[in-house]
């Protein structure tokens, strides 16, 4: 061995096992998972299920991509909430609105990325890449979202978090009559107090039928205000209790900016005192010499405030599919870790809020007001 050498040679030797049919995931993600973008998932794994959800750290999540069509609604997401290893969510309004039709007893199918999408429209069906639907699924949906909210509960501005809640109720009523179960996201975020937060409500199937029923004298409005005030409220607590907040961000967009923002919120903002968040784990394959948001890096996040610069060293980025490496991360958390007390945020929104608003004032040398 080369004089010096010894303190870059401390890893783990590469000599795995072989693999055999009888392996569980989570060994599988431990004994063979060495290198590369492997590595990086097993490092997230670890990250995940060693420090993120030990007692005390907030899980924010944030969604981008067609993920629910592909019933990682179902398979992933749904396990993590009730095991209570996500607390909060920012999601595109999409991922919620795709999430409905499997709680409303719709179905969509795998097909092929080459069909001929002229045939296709021709016959009614709609194209995901090798998922497809009959184009009722849409509309069928559509009335579900305008005849709720229509109702008089809905007649007046809220966050996408209440109305997300309100919706959930809607649709558990909807699968108790069709005999499902744990189909929605929605459902269960209302059953588990998890609040789902949409970063650009407009911008989907959801926003447009809301936006539809203003043009016939609807009161109900999204208030963005309040969804960027709850989110930063959420992370400030987490961090006055005593505890840590940490991020999971599968995709990038919007919602990875948003879950990250609150940061900023708090301190450049409101200016009150904080350091960042303090665990940061992001499946991406979007590459971060492009400029874009989904690209950016953990380092990058430390610049605006989002991330805690002591805790970089504890931040992974995977280079991966969302729904390669999601499932498997999940699988591997739920081997590891015992399920967590859910925290109901939901349930608490009006005490964080308390807790932000007089931290604000306090900053400014303002009494609170009510």
């Amino acid at each position: 061995m080369a004089s010096g050498s010894a303190g870059y040679l401390h890893g783990q030797a590469i000599s795995p096992p072989p693999v055999h049919g009888g392996l569980a995931v989570a060994d599988l993600v431990d004994s063979a998972f060495l290198a590369y973008n492997a590595g990086r998932l097993r490092d997230a794994c670890h990250l995940f299920s060693r420090k993120m959800l030990e007692p005390g750290c907030t899980v924010g999540m944030s969604l981008t991509g067609a993920l629910t069509p592909a019933g990682l609604g179902m398979s992933t997401i749904i396990p993590l909430l009730e095991a209570g290893f996500v607390d909060w969510i920012v999601s595109t309004g999409a991922n919620l609105y795709h999430d409905a039709h499997f709680g409303l007893g719709m179905a969509m199918h795998r097909g092929s990325p080459f069909a001929d999408d002229v045939e296709l429209r021709e016959h009614g069906v709609v194209r995901i890449y090798d998922i497809v639907f009959d184009y009722h699924v849409l509309l069928d949906t559509d009335t579900f979202f305008r005849e709720i909210s229509r109702l008089p509960e809905f007649q007046r501005p809220m966050s996408t978090a209440e109305y997300h809640y309100r919706i959930g109720r809607y649709v558990l009523e909807r699968e108790k009559a069709l005999g499902l179960e744990r189909k929605s996201i929605l459902g269960v975020a209302h059953r588990c107090g998890v609040p789902l937060y949409t970063s650009s409500p407009g911008d989907s199937s959801i926003g447009m039928n809301v936006a539809a029923l203003a043009l016939t004298g609807s009161q109900l409005r999204f208030d963005v205000s309040a969804d960027v005030n709850e989110t930063a409220a959420i992370v400030l607590d987490a961090k006055r209790s005593g505890g840590q907040s940490a991020v999971l961000i599968a995709g990038g967009g919007s919602p990875k900016n948003f879950v990250l923002q609150t940061e900023p919120q708090i301190q450049e903002v409101l200016g009150i005192d904080e350091r960042g968040h303090d665990y940061f784990l992001q499946i991406t394959d979007a590459r971060a010499d492009t400029g874009g948001l989904s690209g950016a890096t953990p380092a990058e996040a430390v610049s605006w405030g989002k991330v805690d610069p002591e805790k970089l060293p504890d931040a992974v980025v995977c280079y991966l599919d969302t729904t390669v490496a999601l499932p498997i991360l999940a699988t591997y958390a739920l081997a590891r870790h015992a399920p967590r007390p859910l925290r109901r945020l939901y349930d608490r929104r009006g005490a964080l809020m308390e807790r932000l608003q007089a931290e604000h004032a306090a900053a400014r040398g303002t009494p609170v007001t009510a």
